[in-house]
């Protein structure tokens, strides 16, 4: 049982102290909500974020979430003052504690059954670049930038996952020299090497991934989760192994009401009524 605790067990957005929470229409919207810090993460953001996908999860409710962040930036990475000196004091045992929490967040995105837009703007670094990278979609301003700065701390450049998804994202190329030297990336080039899924102009990246998230919402769900499930699992597997899960997965989903909606829909030559099953 981890020690690090979030605020609560449920999806109201009160209960939430580290973290804004709002739910509209199957979309959610997760906001880091320290301005004055850039975003800056505390040990109880790290796990009410672990907390709260999975309660988002098992709610049902929800078909896309928004993952954004106040003021001006995403998210500057762990709070210097609350996490790495708090860090300097603690034994083997609690920081492996506290480094699988943050492996737990990354993984909360990766699993969730809904598409994760990061609506970036201004800096993301450290474990905000990742938890940008961890998104399905990375919708970004010009103001964007980012730096897995990890290595500028002493610190392996791998950390929470970061070493497994960002060559997968960029190339391994890119991921060596942004891991290992933790210069920033701006937007131009972080949309050059595949880092942002769609630039936007000035301001517009919360508005962007918000009409992102309602499209998605909107859209087959079902298809959706098993699309991105099978991103997951399909990395590490031998083409005959993919192939054989595509199988099954497509089996599956020939059998769900949405496919024989959307039959339905053609042959009537109206727009599908998505149903999420």
């Amino acid at each position: 049982m981890s020690p690090f605790t979030g605020s609560a067990h449920r999806t109201e957005a009160e209960e939430w102290r580290h973290l804004r929470l709002s739910l509209d229409n199957g979309v959610a919207t997760v906001t880091l909500a320290r301005p004055e810090k850039l975003n800056a993460l505390t040990f109880g953001a790290y796990a009410d974020l672990r907390d709260l996908l999975p309660e988002l999860a098992r709610d049902g409710s929800v078909r896309s979430l928004v993952l954004g962040g106040e003021g001006r930036g995403f998210c500057s990475g762990g709070d210097v003052d609350d996490i790495i000196g708090a860090t300097l004091a603690m034994d083997t045992g609690e920081l492996l504690d506290f480094n699988r929490m943050t492996g737990q967040v990354v993984r909360a995105l990766r699993e969730c059954p809904f598409p994760v837009v990061a609506a970036v703007h201004g800096v993301a670094a450290g474990a905000g670049a990742v938890l940008a990278l961890a998104a399905d979609f990375r919708v970004a301003d010009p103001s964007a930038r980012f730096a897995f700065l990890f290595t500028r701390v002493g610190l392996s450049g791998g950390d929470m996952g970061a070493a497994y998804l960002l060559p997968r994202v960029v190339g391994l190329g890119h991921a060596t020299r942004l891991l290992m030297l933790g210069e920033p990336v701006r937007a131009p080039e972080a949309e050059r090497i595949g880092l942002i899924s769609e630039l936007v102009d000035e301001g517009r990246a919360p508005a962007a991934a918000a009409t992102l998230a309602r499209r998605l919402a909107e859209g087959p769900a079902l298809a959706y989760a098993q699309t991105k499930a099978l991103l997951t699992a399909e990395l590490d597997m031998p083409l005959s192994a993919a192939v054989e899960m595509d199988a099954a997965t497509q089996a599956l989903l020939m059998n769900s009401a949405d496919y024989a909606e959307f039959h339905a829909a053609f042959a009537e030559k109206r727009p599908p009524k998505w149903q999420g099953r």
